[in-house]
């Protein structure tokens, strides 16, 4: 479902639950927004729970250092403490708490939208959709698929050496080996950029020229739908929270 739904309306949902994240000083409201959006991710989106699992690790380690101050050596940095006055945190939940599962509900919400959202797809919508000038919209393509295609090139370079040297794959390259890689890696991002100048030329890039567009999937009334339930759960949920907190 969530692979289907089309990105902008998604991006708006995602934006919506982040900037609700955001407003919303409450300890069950932050643990409701990270458990709703990691069981999007495994149930909808089909992600393996140790892949999931892996993905809060960075979001975990940047707010473990409030989790830690409140729950190890009972205290609260002094942002904590102002977050908590500024945004009407309850005082007898730690603030540091409160913070650490917001950086975790903020951060799988982004990931639900990531993981499920063709980047092409993206791009291409917001050409259509809302005006994004051609040869930026190619070059954020252009970047986005550079990434992985620099990881598959490192892959087939390590495994050709490997292969010559008569020696198992190392999981982690060597100091030694990563260094001898920056060359041909360099080379082959340099052959990339020299190709997407040439597409650029062919594709009719040049600012301020008129140029066609393949048709691209419209917003459907499913869409419209999709983003009706998500805000209507997402205001369900802050008005439960608020009740309660009453």
């Amino acid at each position: 479902m969530l692979r289907s739904f089309h990105p902008l309306l998604k991006l708006t949902l995602c934006l919506a639950w982040i900037i609700a994240s955001l407003v919303v000083f409450r300890l069950s409201f932050q643990v409701a927004l990270f458990a709703a959006a990691t069981l999007l991710l495994i149930a909808d989106a089909r992600v393996p729970p140790l892949r999931v699992l892996l993905l809060m690790v960075p979001f975990a380690l940047f707010g473990f250092g409030f989790f830690t101050t409140s729950v190890l050596f009972r205290a609260e940095s002094g942002f904590a403490l102002q977050m908590a006055q500024e945004q009407g945190g309850t005082p007898d939940v730690a603030p540091g708490i409160v913070l650490f599962f917001r950086v975790l509900a903020c951060g799988m919400a982004s990931a639900v939208f990531a993981l499920t959202t063709d980047p092409g797809q993206l791009v291409r919508a917001l050409m259509q959709h809302l005006r994004l000038p051609p040869p930026l919209g190619f070059s954020l393509m252009q970047a986005m698929h550079i990434v992985p295609d620099l990881r598959a090139e490192m892959l087939e370079l390590r495994m050709a050496r490997a292969i010559r040297l008569g020696r198992p794959l190392r999981r982690v390259p060597a100091p030694g080996e990563a260094i001898t890689l920056a060359i041909p890696l360099l080379a082959y991002a340099i052959r990339r950029a020299t190709r997407a100048a040439l597409s650029f030329e062919a594709r009719g890039l040049q600012p301020g020229r008129r140029r066609s567009n393949m048709p691209q999937p419209p917003i459907t009334w499913i869409d419209w739908t999709l983003l009706t339930l998500g805000l209507a759960a997402l205001a369900m949920i802050t008005a439960v929270i608020h009740t309660g907190a009453t």
